[in-house]
Parts: C-alpha cells; sequence; structure tokens
C-alpha cells in the first residue's frame, strides 16, 4: 500500500506546474495534501478511480487539507473536536478496516514566535486526539508538522536554533509525541542518513544549494512496525516549497 503526503502551498499553482505529472506516475493508494489554500468550489480536479475528501479553513486562501484514496474508508471525519483547533482545516482521518488515516498541517508558530503558545495547545490537544483513535485501531498520520526534530534533520541547526519550526519547545513535542508510541518511518529505515530534506524556503537559492528543512512525515503507531515497507522523500520533485514524502505499508 503506497501513501504519499505533500505540502503543494496552494493547490492550483502546483497543478498549473507538475501536480498531476506526478500524481498520475506515482499512483499512490492514498494521496494526501497539505496547505490547498482553497475554498469549496475553486478547484474542479478530475482524479478517475479516486474518492476525495476535502477540508477547508474559515479564512479564504489560507491552510487546508485534502486526502485522495482509492478504496473508500469506512467513515470520514473533519477536525479534532474542538473548536478552537478546527477553523483552519487542518485535519482530515479516514477510517480503513486496518487503520486510521490521518492527514495533518500542523500550525506554523511564525515570525518571532507568535503563535507558539497556540502551537503548544494544539500538540497536546492532537496528541491526545490520535492516542484515544489508536484505542480502537492503529494510527497513520502524515504531514507538514512544522518541525524539524533533530539536528540531522536540518542543513543549519546552530542558526535556527530559536528560529519557528525548531525551537526547544517544538522539537520536545514531537518527541513527547513519538515516546507515546509513533515511529517517524522515514527515520526508521535511514536513522543516520544526512542532507535529505522535505522544505527548503523560496529565498536565497536555499533548494539549489539542498539548504532544507525535514518537516514533513509519515508516523505510524508502533504496533504497525512490522507492516512497513519503506519510507522515501522525492527531494528531486518540484512545484511547492516543500516535496512529496512516501510511506509503503503491507497489511
Amino acid at each position: 500500500m503506497k501513501l504519499i503526503s505533500w505540502n503543494v502551498n496552494g493547490l492550483r499553482a502546483c497543478v498549473g506546474k507538475n501536480f498531476m505529472d506526478f500524481f498520475n506516475e506515482i499512483d499512490a493508494d492514498i494521496f494526501c495534501i497539505q496547505e490547498s489554500k482553497l475554498q469549496e468550489g475553486q478547484i474542479d480536479l478530475e482524479l478517475p478511480g479516486y474518492h476525495q475528501y476535502w477540508n477547508y479553513a474559515e479564512k479564504k486562501g489560507y491552510s487546508g487539507t485534502a486526502i485522495f484514496t482509492k478504496q473508500e474508508p469506512m467513515s470520514v471525519s473533519y477536525g479534532i473536536g474542538i473548536e478552537e483547533h478546527d477553523k483552519e482545516g487542518r485535519v482530515i482521518t479516514l477510517e480503513f478496516e486496518n487503520f486510521y488515516m490521518i492527514t495533518v498541517y500542523t500550525p506554523n508558530s511564525q515570525n518571532e514566535l507568535a503563535r507558539l503558545s497556540y502551537r503548544m495547545e494544539w500538540e497536546d490537544a492532537f496528541r491526545a486526539y490520535l492516542k484515544k483513535l489508536e484505542e480502537t485501531k492503529p494510527v497513520v498520520v502524515c504531514g507538514d508538522m512544522n518541525v524539524a526534530h533533530k539536528e540531522i534533520d536540518l542543513k543549519n541547526p546552530k542558526t535556527n536554533r530559536k528560529n519557528a519550526g525548531f525551537t526547544d519547545e517544538e522539537r520536545e513535542k514531537m518527541t513527547v509525541l513519538l515516546d507515546s508510541g509513533f515511529i517517524d518511518t522515514f527515520r526508521y529505515f535511514y536513522p543516520d542518513v544526512e542532507g535529505i530534506y522535505s522544505w527548503w524556503s523560496y529565498r536565497f537559492q536555499a533548494r539549489a544549494k539542498n539548504a532544507g528543512w525535514r518537516i514533513d512525515y509519515f508516523l505510524v503507531s508502533e504496533c504497525l512496525k512490522d507492516n512497513l515497507k519503506g519510507a522515501h522523500i522525492h527531494t528531486d520533485i518540484l512545484g511547492s516549497d516543500h516535496c512529496p514524502v512516501e510511506c509503503t505499508l503491507e497489511f
């Protein structure tokens, strides 16, 4: 089972680049996107053979997620059931026979960490949501989690130490999440690989210099460890400031 996650940073712009080429070529069983920046009716995406599920932010041109899946899910839910966290279209959950599939676009802590305290509240609420689901069946969660967990996960850890996405607070929340029973699938297969990132700033020719961050993840419940078959980051795929990430599971 091939799973893909991609922060497209505006789906309409990405479709104008090479979104459909990659979508058709990769032939994923489940394809998740973040930061669609859409309202309902603003795009008509023809994806034969896929069921489409969309979550839109109340604010126009902001945030938003979607999941495209070949297999119809048993149930679908949007958000995490807490009103203050569910206005920005950040979470979709599909229930399948063997697992829950969640896509997430984690709030950015923003310049001067203006939203860090909100981000901390979000982290605790989202982790509690995942653990509650896990009481029923295993969880697969993917998306732009807006944190580089370890120094190995970004090009310039020293100079970014107090910047959004690499604060001690954000990194600690990721540690707590993983310690609560989740596997970072890329690091499971490649614990020591350096220089593989999923996001590059549009400034300073960051992508050309590979001055990137790994902030897009597939996490799975520890009980799915034996089902893991592979993980990959498609660093060669353009169209967004993020690239797609992949996880392969077998049931």
